[in-house]
């Protein structure tokens, strides 16, 4: 269900910018017209600072028109906020407070995953193929200060967010999990290092292996 964020700022806006009826902000923004009376008037104890419902997407300007007209009708809420987690196009919000580990999370995936191409870096972290390439070519204003740091300790990423897409830079590029073939090599090479030993020592080696 949607909601309205800032009902005082967008009370002010309205009064400020509409021929809107005192009661008519009131109910929109779940205020006591006397709240709004007293925004109107400048005589409210706590001061606000506008804020535009329709670029905000939550009024348009034609249900603004329509209730300007008739001082009995609604206000209806257009939608609400779009949430973070819908987000489905452009670059991962990250907070204020990580944005200056960007850099380290950066360096630490050129230096750690060069199979990741910087499309999926940018994506991963959340920047720009353009800060990027200052960091890879040491070019960066700040390239002094940069340490290299894992992503998820920095809280830029999750571990299954960045195994994930190693994962697929691997299928990619058409690389196969090495891991249990190397151990069967390694295994059957110790076989026969341990068999020529045992035959050297005059051990009969068919015996022992039945």
């Amino acid at each position: 269900m949607a909601h309205l964020l800032m009902k005082h700022s967008t009370a002010v806006w309205l009064v400020e910018n509409t021929a809107l009826t005192f009661q008519q902000i009131a109910d929109f923004c779940g205020l006591h017209v006397l709240e709004v009376q007293a925004m109107a008037d400048e005589t409210s104890a706590t001061r606000y600072i506008g804020r535009d419902p329709v670029r905000a997407g939550e009024l348009t300007m034609a249900e603004i028109e329509r209730c300007q007209k008739d001082p009995v009708a609604r206000l209806q809420l257009a939608k609400g906020p779009v949430p973070q987690q819908a987000r489905t196009k452009g670059p991962r919000y990250t907070p204020v407070s990580k944005r200056q580990d960007k850099p380290d999370g950066i360096a630490w995936l050129l230096r750690y995953h060069p199979e990741l191409s910087d499309g999926q870096i940018a994506k991963l972290i959340g920047t720009t193929k353009t800060t990027i390439g200052a960091i890879r070519d040491r070019s960066h204003w700040n390239i002094q200060n940069i340490k290299p740091q894992d992503p998820v300790a920095l809280g830029l990423c999750s571990q299954r967010e960045l195994d994930a897409l190693v994962a697929r830079a691997a299928k990619k590029r058409g690389d196969e999990p090495v891991e249990s073939s190397s151990m069967d090599v390694d295994t059957n090479r110790l076989e026969e290092q341990l068999k020529l030993e045992r035959a050297a020592r005059g051990y009969d080696v068919t015996e022992d292996e039945e």
